[in-house]
């Protein structure tokens, strides 16, 4: 069975970036779970794996663009520090929860000077281009249930 839209598509896989150091990897894991084109993976990423098949092995450079994006410089912000005085112990490299035009974003502290916070909005990996070394170890038709939730069911997947 290919890989196609409405999938359920077992991965393991090791992101690397441009340097070759690893970012990511399943292999002291369960394979990557997900159902193909409902937005869980990067866009280019799942370009990689469309029209594959359990057993294949692939290699895929995705530009910044077709991963997290390009870095937005407008996602540094410089926020007074009392508005940050409900976390005690607040610390460069962070990851806060926070409430943005486009709903709850991810925001990393990456600088504290006095009275002031500097925080980034971008994704970590916003930037970056990246390499993921994949072996395709499943691929099955999603259940009902599955598509209606929008996310895999069962071991590897989401419990409710």
């Amino acid at each position: 069975m290919q890989i196609s839209k409405n999938k359920v598509v077992s991965i393991d896989y090791t992101l690397t970036d441009s340097k070759g150091e690893v970012l990511d990897s399943s292999s002291k894991g369960e394979p990557l779970q997900f159902i193909q084109g409902q937005g869980h993976l990067i866009p280019g990423l799942e370009k990689a794996l469309e029209g594959k098949s359990a057993g294949e092995a692939l290699k895929a450079q995705i530009p910044a663009k077709e991963a997290y994006g390009v870095r937005d410089e407008a996602l540094m912000q410089t926020i007074p520090k009392d508005n940050f005085e409900d976390i005690p112990d607040l610390k460069v490299g962070m990851e806060l929860e926070a409430e943005s035009d486009d709903g709850v974003r991810v925001i990393t502290v990456v600088g504290i000077e006095d009275d002031k916070v500097i925080v980034d909005g971008n994704h970590p990996l916003a930037g970056m281009d990246l390499n993921f070394d994949v072996k395709i170890v499943g691929v099955r038709e999603a259940t009902t249930d599955e598509l209606g939730h929008g996310h895999v069911h069962g071991p590897g997947g989401h419990h409710h």
